[in-house]
């Protein structure tokens, strides 16, 4: 298979000085795209510090043969959203490739988590990457081509103790990919999350002494797929973790029919409605609630005949 090039393409990757975005804009840049490195360079709890990793990076590609700017601006606010992308058009011109990589983490439980803590993460994590894709993707619908990648978590799939508004965060994501897939299909732009696990700065805290090699350049490759001009997936989730690529998705069963239900019938019936009937899995693109809302449809003229 003939090499799978990036020339003339600009990213933008935040959080993209160190950890995943890092491999990300190495692996990118190695095969000819035009990089935005954003980072502040903060702690991972968010806090400033006086470390420049976005210079660094930018540096190093730069060094290389590529082409690498640095940006500093915050993804949690508006104004950070729109600098940053608006430094991939004044760099470069265009914007094709956005890659939310982004994160701080203040661990906390339900009990206990500030509130000021909750707001850290949510507004680097969730309303960062809606900061970052409402500026871009204009941009990638008027030329009529972009890539969206924004990093998801085996926390947002199923949840972690003490670590709450991360776990919300990483699944609010999902919304917000798949309604950039829906709204982007007939323009070329597609978006989809990778659910990635790697040790990084952010596993600080977590015993990793037993675990395999996981590095960030092993889930590279699959988020450089999802950036391709050749990428045939939108709307989904890829797991990639220690050599393991994988898809998720949401499926749900068919359920149980009953015109009419009462509490008593639920609690006699619950068995069949958590297990039975086909399992199903409605795809986001082209309208899977569209899908999901026929199905109801067709389900509740078959019972009435």
């Amino acid at each position: 298979m003939a090499e799978l090039r990036f020339d003339n393409r600009v990213a933008v990757i935040t959080g993209g000085g160190r950890g995943l975005g890092r491999a990300h804009a190495l692996l990118l840049a190695s095969r000819g795209c035009k990089i935005v490195v954003n980072d502040p360079g903060v702690s991972m709890a968010g806090d400033a510090t006086e470390e420049g990793p976005a210079e660094v990076l930018a540096a190093e590609i730069r060094s290389m043969g590529g082409d690498a700017v640095a940006n500093t601006d915050s993804v949690a606010t508006p104004e950070g959203g729109k600098a940053i992308i608006q430094s991939a058009l004044d760099s470069f011109g265009r914007i094709d490739i956005l890659i939310h990589s982004a994160g701080n983490v203040r661990r906390g439980s339900l009990s206990e988590l500030a509130y000021e803590d909750f707001l850290s993460v949510l507004d680097v994590h969730l309303k960062g990457a809606y900061h970052v894709v409402r500026e871009a993707f204009p941009h990638m619908m008027a030329q009529q081509y972009g890539r969206i990648v924004l990093t998801s978590s085996i926390n947002g799939l199923y949840g972690k103790s003490d670590n709450v508004t991360y776990s919300l965060c990483k699944a609010g994501f999902m919304g917000l990919s798949n309604t950039a897939a829906i709204e982007g299909q007939n323009a070329n732009v597609k978006s989809n999350l990778i659910v990635p696990a790697a040790v990084t700065r952010m596993s600080e805290g977590i015993d990793t002494s037993k675990f395999p090699p996981m590095e960030p350049e092993q889930v590279a490759p699959m988020v450089g797929w999802l950036c391709h001009e050749d990428c045939t997936a939108s709307g989904e989730m890829y797991v990639a973790m220690g050599g393991r690529v994988a898809r998720a998705w949401v499926a749900e069963n068919a359920g149980v029919f009953e015109p009419q239900w009462t509490l008593e019938d639920v609690a006699v019936k619950i068995d069949a409605i958590r297990t039975g009937g086909e399992q199903l899995a409605f795809p986001p693109v082209p309208d899977g609630q569209l899908e999901h809302l026929l199905y109801g449809f067709k389900m509740i003229r078959e019972a009435q005949g």
